[in-house]
């Protein structure tokens, strides 16, 4: 038995269910799993030193599209709200292939990695000829890098000549979709405790999609025990494209389609109404908040304290690298906190609120109960920051909120997944980061040039 010992903690901050913060306090792991948390003493295996730092449970990312890697800080489409700049980048993203898949991805999961993310999960929906690896490669670059992967198997059914957004050479038929969602869940989905690989089941978007893709995804996923997600609220556009074409609100369209219940969660969600929130609630449908993407994009703020109030579940995401140009969960609480604090005033989720939503919330978007918490159980994943510098003088005292009020700017000094050092210093163990981006600089020469 492999035992691991973070030592002399001057804080871990548990999120769990009584908020406990423990102060100069002791994790033992044992293989994967958190064996011990309190004074202790105990002993292991390897030991860390803690001292100077808070601990904190791995963050959950709860949306990404890790291909989008290779198109963050581009000029021509900085100013372009949703559906203008999907179809710009539509005609560089069809260009992808699965070296492009796979280095993004490592690219992508490594900034994540480094600043205390420890559960990927990403939205893969663009699917060129010749994509049926696409996310081998993805679980590929994960075990790598030692992060805890759930990989969604996008899709997209209604192309520009049926009304929609994207290119019709990069829609497929609903029979090659559900076929290949099949093949992937059978392949890679792993149900079991502290699990390191999951699947799920994602159709794009309303507006990229027909309506039996959307019925028959989840009778498959439901079929097959697993989850369902999509992009939904995120834009007035989509809301009237749904109106119009569809006849009816986007939560409406879902309803119809067997789009609510506790193994479903939306992307965004910024333009839900009272009643639709309420129905949110009562389902247990949650949402994935994406502050810095639904910023830039100017797609309007998501009504998080409206959601908490009521109970909707929520999760933390960066959403796709392109709409976030970065993949830093640990920038996205602090930019949550601000933003809502904006917004809302003294209604404002604090700081702490949203280090759970990152954390508890995430697990409870995934379906996952072993992690999002540090607790004698869970799943070994975690992150340690240095509080000594200059630049947390002063501001130590509230270990819970620090995350959201003050911010952490620098890679977190330590991170553990599955009981396995993944990053320390900001230096990740399982790839040669100069070799890598080496060859994501060319890989994003390469497909810009075949746009």
């Amino acid at each position: 038995m492999r035992t691991l010992l973070i030592k002399n903690a001057d804080a871990v901050i548990t999120v769990d269910e009584h908020d406990r913060v423990l102060k100069n306090a002791n994790i033992l792991i044992e293989n994967n799993v958190i064996a011990d948390i309190g004074e202790g003493p105990f002993e292991a295996d390897e030991t860390i030193d803690a001292k100077g730092c808070f601990v904190y449970p791995g963050l959950v990312n709860t949306h990404h599209h890790l291909y989008q890697t290779f198109t963050r800080n581009l000029e021509a489409v900085q100013k372009l709200e949703l559906f203008d700049w999907l179809r710009a980048l539509y005609e560089i993203w069809r260009g992808i292939d699965e070296e492009c898949v796979h280095f993004s991805s490592l690219v992508g999961m490594g900034e994540l990695l480094k600043y205390g993310c420890t559960t990927c999960m990403d939205h893969h929906y663009v699917f060129p000829a010749n994509s049926e690896g696409f996310l081998a490669r993805q679980f590929e670059a994960a075990e790598k890098l030692g992060m805890r992967m759930y990989s969604t198997r996008g899709s997209m059914s209604r192309g520009k000549s049926d009304g929609g957004l994207p290119p019709d050479d990069l829609v497929q038929n609903v029979d090659t979709i559900l076929r290949e969602s099949r093949r992937l869940v059978e392949a890679f989905h792993d149900p079991s405790p502290y699990s390191m690989r999951n699947v799920g089941l994602a159709p794009c978007s309303p507006f990229s999609v027909t309506t039996d893709l959307l019925r028959e995804s989840a009778v498959l996923a439901r079929a097959l025990g697993v989850r369902l997600h999509t992009h939904l609220g995120e834009t007035k556009d989509e809301t009237a494209f749904c109106l119009e074409t569809l006849g009816k609100r986007p939560l409406a369209y879902m309803e119809d389609c067997g789009w609510l219940g506790s193994d479903v969660w939306y992307a965004h969600g910024i333009h839900f109404n009272d009643e639709e929130l309420s129905l949110l609630a009562a389902t247990q449908t949650g949402v994935a908040h994406c502050p810095v993407s639904n910023m830039k994009l100017a797609s309007g703020v998501c009504r998080v304290t409206d959601m908490l109030r009521l109970g909707v579940p929520l999760g933390l995401a960066v959403d796709g690298s392109a709409s976030n140009d970065c993949s830093n969960l640990l920038a996205e609480i602090r930019a949550a906190y601000l933003l809502h604090r904006l917004t809302y005033s003294e209604n404002a989720p604090t700081g702490y609120d949203v280090l759970k939503i990152a954390t508890r919330g995430g697990a409870k978007l995934l379906g996952r109960n072993d992690i999002g918490s540090l607790e004698k159980g869970k799943a070994a994943d975690l992150f340690m920051i240095d509080v000594r510098g200059v630049d947390s003088a002063g501001a130590t005292l509230d270990p819970k909120n620090y995350l959201g009020t003050v911010g952490y700017y620098r890679p977190a000094k330590c991170v553990v997944v599955n009981g396995r050092v993944v990053s320390r210093d900001g230096v990740l163990s399982g790839i040669d980061e100069g070799s890598v981006a080496e060859r994501a600089n060319g890989l994003v020469k390469e497909l810009l040039a075949r746009a």
